[in-house]
């Protein structure tokens, strides 16, 4: 049996106005199987999300729900 880590994913997201748009992309991670937690800051424009889950999968989900999103560089 392999292990599973929980790992943190930064995402920039663009198109959020208004706490309307941080509350949809909020939703649309929170859908996502494997997702533990997430914290979508609107002024910065970035959600970060901890879990078992693959980055792909959550671009995905935030494309879906009318945002632009790709994985922040990390530092």
């Amino acid at each position: 049996m392999s292990a599973v880590y929980e790992s943190q994913i930064v995402l920039n997201v663009t198109g959020m106005t208004c706490g309307h748009c941080r509350s949809a992309v909020e939703f649309a991670i929170r859908d996502v199987a494997g997702v533990d937690t997430v914290h979508v800051d609107l002024s910065a424009g970035v959600a970060k999300v901890t879990g078992t889950v693959k980055p792909l999968i959550l671009i995905k989900a935030v494309n879906d729900a009318g945002y632009e999103t790709s994985l922040a560089d990390s530092k």
